[in-house]
């Protein structure tokens, strides 16, 4: 089969084609002829050599596809050859098939297109397992995203709100924190203008944030103890800062606050099919239902993979190999639709969308 590989650390100079062999199917999982890759930061770090797959995983790129089930190892699973289904990994998404434990696989709702669906697994399952499960997010309380814009934090701020949840969200740009408005964020920060410390306690009447999903970590840190409310609870996904953190215990003591640091990738076989038992009774209805969705335009199409990662991050992108074409499909995650602006908390034109080597980072 063919995927797409590293040839050595570097930028998206290194991705290229190979001839690979095919998976085995082990017990217990199911083999998927791949429709679409999702594109996630750790994905960006495995490219650029900061961030190796953990002890026993695939060392192909990607942490999410979408497909068709080509093969069952055994009848221990519902599931069925020719199901369309999306799935977490740990690894092995770049290319044509993977096999995965069934156990970490979730049917494509009929209303979602099954390439879209390749940019749901990762991000659905970060945000239910940071945001509610161990942040404890609850209807009426108030979330703070750092990174509104991003792929965790469009998911964030759609799961949160259809739970009935209140977001604050900061971003780098104005066309950045209108996405997050059209997509329900009520409190909007421009990160580049503002302290957003200052913004959300002047929103909030000083009571600050119940839950702070963070993956920049570093110096915010400090920062966020002083925005969360009593008994606020931070979640860090990430340290995009690169930076250490400044722990202000007594500050955190008299809120009674609680800070988890977390990952997904590197969780047991265990432990993340409990997440997604738990994605697929809890958010997976909200996915049917059209309440949370993947948000994508229409594709663009490479000879090979892309030489350059650039764009506009709301909120990532997904590749998927065309056969018989022989060439790869990105398809770009586009700005929603707005609705109407709550109040912001900067001024328009004071920015403007960047471009990074990565797809969906949180900033």
């Amino acid at each position: 089969m063919r995927a797409c590989v590293y040839e050595g650390a570097g930028d998206a100079s290194v991705l290229t084609i190979r001839t690979v062999e095919e998976p085995e199917l082990g017990p217990g999982q199911v083999l998927i002829d791949v429709a679409a890759a999702g594109v996630n930061r750790a994905d960006i770090g495995q490219r650029q050599g900061s961030y190796p797959p953990p002890p026993g995983a695939s060392p192909l790129p990607g942490l999410e596809v979408s497909g068709v089930i080509a093969a069952v190892a055994d009848g221990s699973t519902a599931l069925r050859v020719g199901d369309r289904v999306c799935a977490l990994l740990a690894g092995g998404g770049y290319a044509e098939r993977v096999a995965v434990d069934v156990r970490h696989v979730l049917p494509v709702p009929d209303s979602v297109d099954l390439v879209d669906a390749a940019g749901l697994p990762e991000a659905v399952a970060t945000v239910w397992y940071n945001v509610f499960q161990r942040g404890r997010l609850a209807p009426g309380e108030l979330l703070l995203v750092h990174g509104g814009s991003s792929g965790i934090g469009t998911m964030a701020i759609q799961l949160a709100t259809a739970r009935g949840s209140r977001v604050a969200v900061t971003a780098g740009s104005p066309a950045k924190l209108d996405a997050c408005a059209g997509l329900g964020a009520g409190i909007l920060i421009d990160y580049r203008t503002r302290d957003f410390v200052a913004e959300l306690l002047e929103a909030t009447g000083g009571a600050g944030a119940d839950v702070v999903l963070d993956a920049i970590a570093g110096p915010y840190v400090e920062r966020d103890i002083a925005a969360i409310a009593m008994e606020g609870r931070i979640v860090l996904i990430g340290n995009q800062s690169g930076g250490e953190a400044a722990l202000p215990v007594g500050r955190l003591m008299a809120k009674r606050g609680e800070i988890h640091g977390t990952t997904l990738r590197a969780q047991p076989a265990d432990a993340k099919a409990a997440i997604v038992r738990s994605v697929l009774a809890e958010a997976w209805p909200l996915v049917a239902s059209g309440a949370v969705r993947p948000i994508m335009p229409a594709g663009t199409r490479w000879s090979a993979p892309p030489r350059r990662s650039s764009g506009w991050r709301v909120p990532g992108t997904s590749a998927r190999s065309c056969s018989p074409c022989e060439r790869w499909r990105v398809r770009r995650r586009a700005r929603p639709t707005p609705r109407p602006r709550p109040a912001r908390s900067a001024p328009r034109g004071c920015g403007s969308a960047r471009r990074s080597p990565s797809s969906c980072c949180a900033h």
